[in-house]
């Protein structure tokens, strides 16, 4: 009796072809199109001038300035940053719509530069929130600029830019850097578990201690008491 040996049947793996296009087409599209909201906080800012108008003409590569968080890609924090400047950084990086990016320019965003013994100043941006690329330098040349902000697009066009994402993962981490510079009681607007679940984004670093902490002291904004009518009538008095 003759034993039949079974034949292994490899399937043939069929894939529709165009099922990733559309992302591709996105993260192109993305790449292709970024708005930067430069928030100049030191002597970095001075070589944007340059970078952007006719002689290296960023806007050629699809790259133009935004003066709203809520339309920008990209923030890009040019030099130093202090800690009362922090505040207002990250305050920034939040209002701006996901995904979004993040740049650091000089070397004193990468290690504090030559500031890095001043208590007033912040050394690491990234422990502060996620950065994409550090362009150092002091100060980084427009050719220095455009090339980073070059290898940011081959970035997203690629789909590897998703520094963006590790914010919710990882938000009690960066929310606990926070919490050290500005006290326990720290909050801003935007609640950024709430968004974390939208985005699906939830993580094992997402609650911590440092979430809690700031369930005990957080309260519900207020909005400001604006009674102009009232000094107008006591200054004609």
């Amino acid at each position: 009796m003759s034993t039949l040996q079974k034949i292994p049947v490899i399937e043939e793996k069929k894939g529709n072809p165009l099922a990733r296009v559309f992302d591709d087409l996105v993260r192109f599209c993305r790449s292709r199109s970024l708005f930067i909201l430069h928030y100049c906080t030191g002597c970095g800012a001075i070589e944007l001038p340059p970078a952007m108008t006719s002689r290296f003409d960023m806007e050629r590569l699809g790259i133009q300035p935004m003066v709203s968080p809520r339309q920008a890609d990209i923030l890009l924090i040019t030099g130093y940053v202090s800690i009362k400047t922090l505040k207002r950084v990250i305050l920034t990086y939040e209002q701006m719509g996901s995904p979004k990016y993040v740049v650091g320019i000089c070397s004193c965003t990468v290690n504090g530069g030559m500031y890095w013994q001043s208590y007033a100043t912040a050394k690491k941006l990234d422990e502060y929130m996620p950065v994409d690329l550090y362009i150092a330098g002091c100060m980084p040349r427009p050719e220095a600029v455009i090339s980073g902000l070059q290898k940011l697009m081959d970035r997203i066009n690629s789909g590897e830019a998703d520094s963006w994402q590790d914010y919710y993962r990882n938000y009690d981490y960066y929310l606990g850097n926070q919490q050290k510079l500005f006290g326990e009681d720290w909050q801003t607007p935007t609640d950024i578990i709430t968004e974390a679940k939208h985005y699906e984004l939830m993580g094992e670093g997402t609650l911590g201690n440092h979430t809690r902490l700031l369930e005990q002291h957080q309260k519900p904004l207020e909005a400001l008491d604006m009674r102009l009518g009232h000094n107008i009538k006591e200054s004609v008095e």
